[in-house]
């Protein structure tokens, strides 16, 4: 869609204009909230300045990524060649090819600029309305466009004639509105530029919210960019206070600018508010794809983690992978008195970041330098890592990483002999030799580490030092994204989608690249949304899982559908709860979550947001018992056939089905047994009446005689039964004496009365 387009307007006004101040909630517009679909192509957007060209035919791995290249045949049909050439030729190669089509691309658009650009005329001056002359010379220096040069106030002039000081002839190329205004965009762009340093440099919440200020400075001079990130920052809450209005109204405002776009490769993927379009949706997901894999570096990104909000409640004591702040504390305490684990596993943690500790290159430092004094490899091989990524914080340089590469290769250590291999295989600090770098590669491949199963993978694709085989490669990317190594998936990705290697196959590429694409930056926004709604702001929270949602992010989905489905969010009207949560809790099903998948059946079951619909509430628990073998499911498709809802009364596919949720889960055993009890009963009458005294019982209701609930009261009953005697036996466990240890044998005394154990 080409941003400032009439339909851009359209859909941004629609997905912003259904907030009401007055009434908190979200109003009954027709575009509705589910319409933040459009506010995330904004969220989306992977900086616009660096877009990331998408070639169409050939491929190339360079540092573990496969690249497609233009102008090469398939890559099935290529002649096996091998690529003994040094790295730093093929860099210089590609740099000065890069280089050579940039000069093309920037001289093209020059010769356009000439034709299409409009002759300047001077405005006031010595020659008003005279054609400004481009160059001109002033104070002996030339001047291909309009300067400002020579004057105190700021503003563009040009001479008209090729000697100013000759002739003297000159005038204004910009009105002193239009110089106002430029000069106001400047110091916009100024502040702006003052507010990112800080945001980038940072990491501190005092100092974010020190960013701001100059962003909403920035934004309140009309400056893009930074209405974009105060928009976002007063709709989220973050380090500015929620204000949907405010926000409402700068979205609409830099709607009026064409600000919106972005990539849409979920909602081709998915067919939502588009036709649904597998190749489309590649396309989009390729390139940002591109983007994230750019993004990936020796240490690899920080770690995002993915919280279920409904597995927390469901699982109280279900790790969520997070670290309590009390564990942290304690691991510190250990790595300060010398535990070497403690200080490596703290060292990854900071180095990373991720399970409730922030990204802080410097204590990572800290903790491996511990850790490798006391001569531990692990600690080695990751200073080495920092030392040939370079950082703030870590100078980069080739020869202090090569040692402590090698000292940690000479000790067996995995992370030590892949970080010799990409020494090897780039000559950094040596020079290149393919030979040494496939045999580190491979014995750390053959100890399972990611890396080397990566760089192994992209050898035998690029056929450098080996035989080109492309069942190679794609057996040690297979290998390296089990361990979850995001350019694997990458490159898994640009296989199946050009087909090397592989059939090929649209469906698993762009699952591939949903795969990559998910792991951005950009899913950081998980982890401030999670905490948000930790911090009891469930506003701002479900905001969040909504935009991402819209892009596709199954754990947003159903996050965002359980904060509705609690009626958690003000924001959203009583009216709108149901139908949004329906709408997400259904997305998130077709991505195979099978909590959202019986939620779904739960909805239609009751008529939360839709009509009751025993039938297709069927379907759903169906399909979770099949696909997902839930337990839960299991039971209600038990139920189900008891009652006759939705399908035939059957008891014996009652006892089928609540046997196999036992079978399932060890939780669902209690739930069935009961199940079965009264099934039983149930069973116990229906034989009675078919056998002897069927005349005597036909006219027995038992929903007359006992209440339309006797089925409840039965239960209730039965479970009392149960509970008294699993509390009898165990009061009769804790009575039987036990000796408190080995102890000289002495005359028992028979204890009072009182005190002897039940017989």
């Amino acid at each position: 869609m080409k941003a400032g387009s009439s339909s851009s307007i359209y859909f941004w006004y629609c997905s912003l204009n259904v907030i009401s101040l007055k009434s908190n909630h979200f109003s009954n517009c027709s575009c509705c909230i589910s319409n933040l679909k459009y506010v995330a192509a904004l969220f989306q957007t992977l900086a616009a300045e660096d877009q990331v060209k998408d070639h169409s035919t050939g491929t190339r791995v360079v540092a573990g990524q496969i690249f497609l290249e233009s102008g090469k045949s398939d890559p099935q049909s290529e002649d096996e060649e091998n690529f003994h050439s040094q790295e730093e030729e093929k860099e210089n190669s590609l740099e000065e090819l890069n280089s050579l089509e940039m000069s093309n691309l920037l001289n093209k658009e020059l010769e356009e600029a000439e034709i299409q650009s409009p002759v300047l005329t001077a405005i006031g001056g010595t020659a008003d309305g005279e054609p400004c002359h481009f160059p001109f010379l002033f104070m002996e220096k030339e001047y291909a466009e309009c300067t400002a040069d020579g004057r105190e106030d700021g503003r563009l002039w040009c001479a008209t004639t090729y000697d100013y000081k000759k002739d003297q002839k000159w005038g204004f190329c910009e009105t002193e509105e239009q110089s106002n205004k430029r000069r106001q965009m400047q110091e916009a762009e100024d502040v702006y530029q003052t507010g990112m340093k800080i945001l980038n440099e940072s990491s501190k919440k005092a100092q974010k919210k020190e960013a701001y200020q100059y962003l909403l400075k920035a934004a309140d001079m009309n400056h893009t960019k930074a209405m974009e990130k105060v928009s976002y920052a007063l709709l989220f809450g973050d380090y500015l206070k929620q204000n949907i209005q405010s926000s409402k109204e700068l979205f609409e405002k830099l709607t009026e600018e064409g600000s919106p776009k972005g990539q849409m490769g979920y909602r081709y993927w998915a067919g939502i508010g588009v036709l649904q379009s597998c190749e489309s949706a590649l396309t989009h997901y390729r390139l940002v794809a591109n983007h994230v894999a750019s993004d990936i570096s020796l240490t690899g990104g920080t770690v995002v983690q993915r919280i279920r909000l409904a597995d927390e409640v469901e699982n109280p004591g279900m790790a969520s992978g997070m670290l309590e702040e009390d564990l942290i504390q304690y691991y510190q305490f250990l790595a300060e008195k010398g535990d070497v684990q403690a200080q490596v596993g703290l060292g990854q943690l900071h180095l990373h970041g991720g399970r409730g500790v922030e990204q802080n290159h410097q204590r990572a430092f800290e903790y491996f330098n511990q850790a490798a004094n006391a001569g531990n490899s692990h600690a080695m091989a990751f200073l080495g890592k920092m030392y040939s990524e370079g950082s703030d914080v870590v100078p980069q340089s080739n020869e202090t990483a090569l040692q402590y590469f090698k000292k940690a290769a000479d000790m067996g250590n995995p992370v030590g002999q892949s970080g010799l291999g990409m020494a090897y295989l780039y000559g950094r600090g040596v020079p290149v030799n393919y030979e040494l770098a496939l045999k580190y590669f491979q014995k750390a491949a053959e100890q399972g580490w990611v890396d080397g199963q990566l760089q192994l993978g992209s050898m035998y694709y690029n056929g450098i030092g080996v035989k080109r085989d492309y069942k190679q490669a794609l057996k040690y990317f297979n290998l390296a994204s089990q361990g979850g190594h995001i350019l694997a998936f990458y490159n898994l990705a640009q296989m199946h989608a050009t087909g090397t290697g592989v059939m090929r196959s649209c469906h698993t590429a762009v699952e591939l690249f949903k795969n990559v694409c998910e792991r951005g930056r950009w899913s950081e926004r998980l982890m401030t949304a999670y905490n948000s709604y930790k911090d009891g702001d469930s506003n701002s929270a479900v905001v969040q899982y909504l935009l991402l949602a819209e892009q596709g992010y199954e754990v947003a989905q159903s996050n965002a559908a359980f904060i509705l489905d609690q009626k958690e969010a003000s924001i959203v009207g009583e009216n709108e709860t149901y139908p949004r949560a329906l709408l997400h809790w259904n997305r998130a099903a077709s991505q195979g979550y099978t909590v959202a998948r019986i939620k779904l059946g739960d909805y239609h079951f009751y008529g939360f947001g839709t009509d009751v619909d025993y039938e297709t509430a069927f379907i759903h628990y169906r399909l979770a018992s099949e696909q997902q073998h839930s337990a839960q499911a299991m039971f209600n498709l038990g139920y189900m056939h008891e009652k006759g809802l939705g399908i035939k009364q059957d008891i014996h596919l009652a006892k089928r089905f609540y046997d196999m949720a036992a079978e399932a889960s060890p939780d669902a055993q209690v739930p069935v047994f009961l199940a079965l009890c009264k099934l039983g009963v149930i069973y116990s009458v229906q034989y009675v009446r078919e056998i002897n005294i069927r005349e005597v019982f036909s006219h027995i209701d038992m929903d007359q005689l006992l209440g339309p609930e006797w089925d409840l009261y039965l239960m209730t009953i039965i479970t009392l039964l149960l509970g008294t005697i699993i509390a009898y036996r165990q009061r009769q466990h804790q009575a039987i004496p036990r000796p408190a240890g080995l102890r000289p044998a002495v005359p028992q005394q028979e204890p009072p009365p009182e005190h002897q154990p039940p017989q």
